[in-house]
């Protein structure tokens, strides 16, 4: 890993792997290995040594955060003498394609679980705010499927903000990785202590190619956000490997929109996936999606081996 640059080194107090560790004082380990195991990414080397190191000092600092808003909702009720509706501490949850997002998403959903005063932890991702293939195909927009283009934001503000505002049973569509298209069915959202929102676009904000006059943005509904980092190097050698195990996994079911790849062989499925990497997913990531990681109120830093090696929290 480089280190941090002038910028990071002026917003965050960096911590190493073993002083952040430190900081998860008693919080009980709640998760085993099997538990573990369902929610880890395809290609991640993760074990309950990396959720006791890392996880549960963040699961303990969430904690903190919650509780806190939860104090000032009370005291904002209490000045302007009526009850609010409940809402949710929203927390996002960005990165990279491959950089591990979902199994960061799945386990702290897990761990916050846990703690008695935020039992209702909802996992929402924004890829089922993709327009539906028809339409990206239509746009000629398939090409920059996860560009911020390709995503409804209509769509998705509507949701955050119905969420914020303590509705009741809000609907989030939902999304296959193996059709590559939006679900008919839904995911219902029903005043949940704390929703968490992983995807490529929850730090961005201020993009040229929507329109400029819709405001605010996703971001500025989230109460805490995540940036899940990694050199890219690291990442587009990730997501090689993720795509030479899913040539075996997904691509082989036949209703998988990916079907044709699981006929490459080892050096065809390289060479594809490397230039995925090339004209669309590091662009995508130089562009978009790293300009955005000095807005996260943490960052998680991986090493090659996909582990957290640093922490950098905003202070």
């Amino acid at each position: 890993m480089t280190s941090e640059n002038p910028m990071q080194q002026a917003l965050y107090f960096t911590f190493e792997r073993d002083a952040w560790s430190e900081l998860r004082k008693s919080v009980p380990l709640t998760l085993n290995e099997s538990q573990l195991q369902a929610l880890k990414g395809i290609n991640e080397n993760i074990s309950l040594t990396e959720v006791t190191d890392i996880y549960l000092p963040l699961s303990r600092l969430l904690n903190l955060m919650i509780s806190n808003q939860l104090d000032r909702c009370q005291v904002i009720d209490q000045f302007l003498g009526c009850k609010s509706p409940n809402r949710p501490f929203i927390i996002s949850i960005a990165g990279s394609v491959a950089v591990g997002k979902s199994t960061t998403a799945r386990i702290l959903q897990a761990l916050l679980r846990e703690w008695p005063e935020h039992p209702e932890v909802e996992l929402v991702t924004t890829d089922g705010f993709l327009y539906p293939l028809a339409e990206l195909t239509s746009r000629g927009l398939l090409q920059r499927k996860g560009f911020p283009e390709s995503y409804d934001i209509k769509m998705l503000m509507s949701f955050i903000n119905s969420v914020k505002s303590g509705d009741e049973a809000v609907s989030a569509p939902l999304y296959s990785h193996i059709t590559y298209d939006r679900l008919v069915q839904t995911q219902l959202i029903n005043r949940p202590n704390v929703l968490i929102i992983e995807g490529l676009n929850v730090l961005q904000k201020d993009i040229d190619s929507l329109d400029q006059n819709q405001r605010p943005f996703l971001s500025d509904f989230v109460d805490f956000s995540i940036y899940v980092d990694a050199e890219e190097n690291q990442l587009k050698a990730w997501y090689i490997d993720r795509f030479l195990k899913f040539r075996q996994g997904a691509f082989a079911d036949e209703s998988s929109y990916f079907h044709h790849f699981s006929k490459l062989t080892d050096a065809q499925a390289v060479d594809t996936a490397s230039n995925i990497w090339d004209n669309i997913n590091g662009v995508n990531l130089r562009q978009n999606i790293l300009p955005t990681r000095e807005k996260a109120n943490l960052i998680l830093k991986k090493s090659s081996d996909h582990l957290i090696e640093k922490a950098l929290l905003r202070k």
